[in-house]
């Protein structure tokens, strides 16, 4: 079973959907705590680090073989606690496919909440490293999307990440730091530049229960 942590339910019919399309049988178990960003945004990722914790061990105990968490915002907390499962981060195979892009041109990382710009242009910049890469890295927060969030107009949020998005030039790579961001791909002409998380991250999650590699793409 595959335990997915998230911080609002607009996640589970995707990853309900990339496990029929990929793992069918893949028992997923969704957890939703959307206090844990709240929190996080307010005090910072680590101050929610316990409760983390918590539904890991929960999730352990329920017979989980990994954890994934699908919020970017807590991703770089979530992947360092201690727990008796693997504990994946839903952006990481994301930032190192955009890395592997970009090489040392220029990524851009865009978001909807100012929260996410600084843990994932990390996660970037030391994918990359790793990598062997020096790219040149800028940071868009897309004005008003969150608030169209929030207000459950997912079409015009995702409208406004795709026209935030088409308007970058000279950029090698684009990453889309929230999952929730993933359909504006589908609205844009250049998407094989733009990089989302949810089909990678699902995708590495599943190999760790399974032990089956295959990565989907989406």
């Amino acid at each position: 079973m595959l335990t997915l942590l998230h911080t609002s339910p607009v996640h589970i019919p995707v990853f309900d959907a990339l496990r029929d399309r990929h793992r069918p049988g893949l028992p997923l178990r969704h957890v939703v705590e959307p206090e844990l960003l709240d929190r996080a945004r307010r005090k910072g990722p680590a101050a929610v680090a316990a409760e983390i914790a918590g539904v890991v061990r929960r999730a352990a105990a329920d017979g989980a073989g990994a954890v994934l968490c699908t919020c970017s915002t807590l991703g770089a907390v979530a992947e360092t606690v201690a727990a008796p499962v693997p504990v994946l981060r839903v952006d990481r195979p994301m930032a190192e496919a955009a890395a592997d892009q970009a090489g040392d041109g220029r990524i851009t990382v865009v978001a909807a909440l100012a929260a996410t710009l600084g843990p994932t242009a990390d996660l970037v910049a030391e994918v990359a490293r790793r990598a062997g890469h020096r790219p040149r890295l800028t940071t868009l927060l897309v004005p008003g999307a969150w608030n169209l969030f929030e207000a459950g107009d997912t079409a015009g949020y995702h409208r406004a990440v795709a026209g935030a998005v088409a308007a970058l030039t000279g950029t090698d790579a684009v990453v889309l730091a929230q999952a929730s961001m993933e359909p504006a791909r589908a609205l844009l002409p250049a998407a094989p530049r733009v990089f989302a998380s949810p089909g990678p991250g699902f995708a590495a999650a599943a190999s760790a229960v399974t032990g089956e590699p295959g990565p989907p793409n989406g």
